[in-house]
């Protein structure tokens, strides 16, 4: 998204030249408008998503960029625009990350089909994806979730696949086996459902979120069946 990298572009141009350490807040309104402001918001239409230091906006940033550079193989192919996974068809992908993640399913005591449904909604099976937000890997993971279960390096697909394969079996126990909740949960993170008295979170990208991952459930089972 433009914006998001303008904020980010303006917070690193801030910091080099002044080395004011200054906090940037990301606010959401009622319409999904997002706002990068240096002073806090009041007012019941905004939703603070959340606060940075502009140096470590910086430092994230840079990080962010590094990553997105594609990773030299093993065996490297022919230089190319494009990494090898994100030239892959899904059905490539899918079919190159299949006996992992069936594995990692039976492991956590999650259907497949679940598994597969998350990844291909989060990643569409590309283990160099990283989102705006800074999530990495199969399965998104952000580095908070990451350093919680242990994963040291999100691009690493047995490693992102244990952490967030233990990470949506936590979810399930913690909502009582209610699937939309996990899956909420996994998007907008445990605390907001729980603040929304256990209710899948009022964000358009959540609920939107649950209704894709569920469909693709749907296709996983067809596809079995």
């Amino acid at each position: 998204m433009p914006i998001i990298m303008l904020a980010l572009v303006f917070a690193a141009s801030a910091c080099a030249v002044t080395g004011v350490r200054a906090d940037v807040y990301k606010y959401v309104d009622a319409k999904g408008n997002t706002y990068f402001t240096d002073a806090p918001l009041k007012g019941a239409k905004y939703r603070l998503e959340w606060k940075r230091e502009s140096r470590g906006l910086v430092n994230e940033n840079r990080q962010r960029l590094a990553s997105l550079n594609p990773r030299p193989a093993a065996n490297p192919a022919p230089s190319s625009s494009k990494s090898a996974a994100a030239s892959e068809s899904l059905a490539a992908r899918r079919a190159r990350f299949e006996r992992l993640i069936n594995a990692y399913a039976r492991l956590n005591k999650l259907s497949p089909e679940l598994l597969h449904a998350v990844i291909r909604t989060e990643s569409a099976y590309n283990h160099e994806a990283v989102s705006h937000a800074g999530a990495q890997g199969l399965m998104q993971l952000m580095p908070g979730t990451a350093a919680r279960y242990g994963v040291k390096d999100s691009f690493n697909p047995i490693e992102n696949l244990r952490g967030g394969a233990a990470y949506l079996r936590d979810l399930l126990d913690l909502f009582g086996q209610d699937l939309t909740l996990a899956l909420a949960g996994y998007n907008a993170g445990e605390n907001a459902v729980i603040r929304n008295g256990y209710q899948i979170p009022p964000y358009s990208e959540t609920r939107n979120y649950v209704r894709q991952v569920l469909q693709h459930m749907g296709y996983e089972r067809q596809a079995g069946g």
